[in-house]
């Protein structure tokens, strides 16, 4: 009974209405007043410390107030950091492709390939005498000879040059999820890898568009010579901007996920050539 006795006093003590009045002091006139418990004090206090620290929260994750909270690495700080990683990859590329040109020479700088065994290679070719009239042509192929022999053997004409082939550079290294079907009208290789993964241009050209779609997520192109263009969609991040000028094996932008139409962290990398597609493994090694 005094256990019972003890709950309901206690509760009753909860409930229990108060009246909470501002007067003026010099007249005693009410300004304001208001009827109150212990519970609905209880109450009030209790969802007013949830929404204060709920608001403080998103304040602090979604504006630039976290900067100056200790363990939060400045936004900034992380781009660069970024960008000068993919500058340093970048770099070492192209720095083990001067190695290998520097290599090459060097027999040649240091002395190792002798003038005497190139001198030799002429002498013996003068040397060589070759007699005419032991192989007794025929007039047909006299004629034919002499017409073959009247043509230039080596023309550096525009079409000759158009067709000249371009050694591209792998954008990306990884497993190949997807492979280019023309009659599926997927115009492209999806190459997965891991996300931040550096996507490289395949060749020198100039970023003629990067922006970002809703459906491709951000999207980088560029123009190369020999009415080639390159597009890589998907991506994470781009590090290139319209008009830049790129060189082969440069990073351009990071492997990523982004796009309705994304399926995971993958480059989707296309090639096409005086406005048709081809088959990007017709021009460049993926393993």
């Amino acid at each position: 009974m005094a256990k019972t006795h003890k709950k309901r006093k206690l509760k009753q003590k909860l409930i229990d209405k108060y009246r909470l009045v501002i007067l003026n002091e010099d007249t005693f006139q009410e300004k304001f007043s208001l009827k109150l418990s212990r519970l609905n004090v209880f109450v009030f206090g209790g969802v007013f410390s949830v929404v204060l620290i709920a608001l403080t929260s998103l304040l602090i994750a979604f504006t630039g107030l976290r900067e100056y909270i200790p363990g939060y690495a400045s936004t900034s700080l992380k781009k660069k950091a970024t960008r000068l990683v993919y500058e340093a990859d970048s770099l070492k590329t192209r720095l083990a492709v001067i190695e290998r040109y520097t290599k090459a020479l060097r027999p040649v700088l240091t002395g190792e390939i002798r003038s005497e065994k190139i001198d030799s290679i002429k002498i013996e070719a003068q040397n060589l005498t070759f007699n005419e009239g032991k192989l007794q042509a025929s007039k047909q192929d006299s004629l034919f000879r002499a017409k073959i022999e009247g043509k230039d053997r080596f023309p550096l004409s525009e079409g000759a040059a158009g067709r000249a082939k371009i050694v591209f550079f792998s954008p990306l290294t990884g497993t190949v999820s997807q492979a280019f079907n023309m009659n599926d009208k997927h115009y492209a290789l999806d190459i997965v890898a891991k996300t931040g993964t550096p996507v490289k241009a395949i060749a020198d050209g100039t970023v003629i568009l990067a922006e970002w779609t809703a459906e491709t997520g951000y999207v980088i192109t560029i123009q190369h010579p020999n009415e080639f263009i390159s597009v890589y969609k998907h991506n994470g991040s781009l590090l290139k901007q319209q008009g830049d000028v790129v060189k082969s094996g440069e990073a351009i932008a990071s492997v990523g996920s982004t796009g309705e139409l994304t399926t995971g962290a993958h480059l989707h990398f296309e090639l096409w050539n005086n406005g048709f597609p081809v088959n990007p493994t017709d021009y460049i090694d993926f393993q």
